[in-house]
This record gives C-alpha cells, structure tokens and sequence, in this order.
C-alpha cells in the first residue's frame, strides 16, 4: 500500500472506460503498508480501491483475485473484484498487474476490544469454511521455503543475540513442519495478514477483511495465530492479552470447533506466526525498496512477541 508506481485521473481516463464504473473523478495513493500501489478511486459509480501490484506476477494473482470473489459469493465480507465488460478481473496499468475492488465502509479499529476480537475470530473461521471449496492451489509464499531463503540474507545485519534466536526458531519450526501434528492440522486457503489495519468496522460491527495478497494454502491454524499475535497483544510488550484472546478464540472455536492437532500444535504455530514477521521486517528494514509514502516496520516488534511466545507460552486451546 505504498505508492511505488503513481497514477493520475489522466492515466485513468481512457483505461477506466472498460469498465462499468464511469468516469474516474479522484485517485488518491494510500501511505500505509509496503508490497502494492494501492488507490483510493472515486467514478461516478462510487467508492473503489485500485491496486498495482509490484511484486505478484500476472501468473500468481488469479488465485488471489478469484478467492476473494468466491469468498464474497458466499457472504464472507471481502471486497469483491470488478470485472471490465469482457468479465476480466485482472487488468494491466503502466505495464503492471492491476485490479479494482469494492471499497469497503468503516475504518481500521487500531485500539481492539474483546467485541471486535470476538467478531474478528467468528468470520475468521467462516472464511476458513467458505473457502473450503475453492479449487486453485497456491502455497503461502511467506511460508517455511520463504523462511530459509530469508535467514541467510538477514543474518549479516542483525546482533549476535538475535542470530542466535533466529537459528534456534527456524530449527523448532523444522522439526515442527515434520512432525505428525503438524500434517494432521487442517488446512486451506488463509488469509494470512489479518492485522488489524486490514479489518474494517462500523463502530463494533465488522464490515470486511481485505488485503488478501498474502493469501495461500496453508493451515487454519497459522492464520489464526497470526491474527492472535497482531489483535490480542499489548503491542509496546507483545503480551498477549487475556481477555481479547480469549474472546477471539472462543468465538472461532464457536463456527468451526479447534481439533485435537490444533490444541497440540498452538503453542508453536504462534511462534512460527511471530517468526514469519519478525523475517519479513528485517528484510524490509534492510534492504529497502524505494517508494513514495514507504516506511519500513520495525522488526524488532516482531522479535519482542517472538521471545514472549516462547518465555511464556499461551494458555492452552479450548
């Protein structure tokens, strides 16, 4: 959601007309995140969110796109893609992957109580249902793979202290990936970045995840201890917080009940959610991308957590 490719209501005023949206009036970058150029777009038609995407290649982005539709198909509140008049939902702009999406209405709630934890939780695991049925596969590309590409790279930057638990981490997460808990836990499509600035709410109603373009198949429980590191913490100590984790998970567990596997591997699926950041900060802090409006994320936030999981591990699933 940085601006590394700008767009102007001239860029758009010939592109826009496939679509059934009339004019562009207004485009306006978004300043937060660091992996597309994301817009606010106002046309005639309404609100939308124009994306292009930097990274993701014309190849990887139908599994992201046509999840969310499928999802948004079956009540779970997502954006939906916008198909041109030829019922394309991917689109090319300055040479790039490109698509637009219904904007959803709210805002991010960045001071979350047990409410919302509680209503994050519930469509979580509806979303985990829905997409039950989804039939492209696409690993999560920030997963175990990624993880040993990454080490390497970050290691030369970062204390003595911090090598030695990131070595130590990705040994316990190898050793977990080839245990028999970790191939009975339940998988599918995730979303996999379901931080709180990637939630919208009316007051204490939920109005839409987006953001899906971390998305892969990966197992229900990662999501889950993703969005618990993010939505159910004390972010300056990276506690987690009683209350609001256990709102989050009971209101899960209430829509698709946690399974035996699940409750054995919780504690180390949390520590693999903290890790999966902690790697992905450090390469963002250190080796930056030039951007307009980009500001790398501290790695060290995700390191703090990753040390409290295994210092004083979560209380035990339902």
């Amino acid at each position: 959601m940085a601006v590394f490719t700008p767009v102007s209501l001239d860029d758009l005023e010939t592109w826009i007309t496939q679509f059934p949206l009339g004019k562009a009036i207004a485009v306006r970058g978004i300043s937060s995140g660091i992996e597309n150029s994301n817009f606010f777009l106002t046309t005639e038609r309404g609100e939308y969110v124009l994306t292009l995407f930097e990274k993701l290649s014309f190849e990887q982005l139908p599994f992201y796109l046509n999840l969310m539709r499928h999802l948004a198909e079956r009540g779970v509140l997502v954006p939906a893609p916008v198909a041109n008049g030829r019922g394309e939902i991917l689109h090319s702009l300055h040479g790039k992957p490109a698509s637009i999406v219904t904007r959803l209405q709210g805002s991010s709630q960045m001071n979350p109580q047990p409410v919302h934890c509680a209503a994050v939780g519930a469509m979580l695991a509806r979303m985990h249902l829905a997409a039950e049925d989804f039939p492209m596969q696409q690993p999560n590309l920030r997963g175990l793979a990624w993880w040993h590409e990454t080490v390497p790279v970050v290691l030369p930057y970062i204390p003595d202290e911090a090598k030695a638990l990131l070595r130590a981490e990705i040994h316990t997460q190898e050793a977990f990936a080839a245990s028999h808990v970790y191939h009975q836990l339940p998988r599918g499509p995730i979303h996999a970045d379901l931080f709180r600035n990637n939630v919208m709410f009316d007051g204490e109603r939920l109005t839409g995840f987006f953001d899906f373009y971390f998305a892969g198949c990966d197992t229900w429980l990662f999501d889950v201890a993703v969005t618990v590191n993010d939505w159910c913490i004390d972010l300056d100590s990276g506690r987690l917080d009683p209350a609001r984790l256990r709102a989050m998970l009971a209101s899960y567990h209430a829509v698709r009940p946690f399974t035996e596997a699940e409750k054995a591997g919780w504690r180390t699926m949390l520590q693999a959610a903290a890790l999966r950041f902690w790697l992905s900060r450090l390469y963002d802090f250190y080796l930056p991308r030039e951007a307009e409006m980009l500001t790398p994320h501290d790695p060290t936030h995700f390191e703090r957590i990753l040390r409290e999981r295994i210092n004083h591990p979560a209380p035990a699933l339902f």
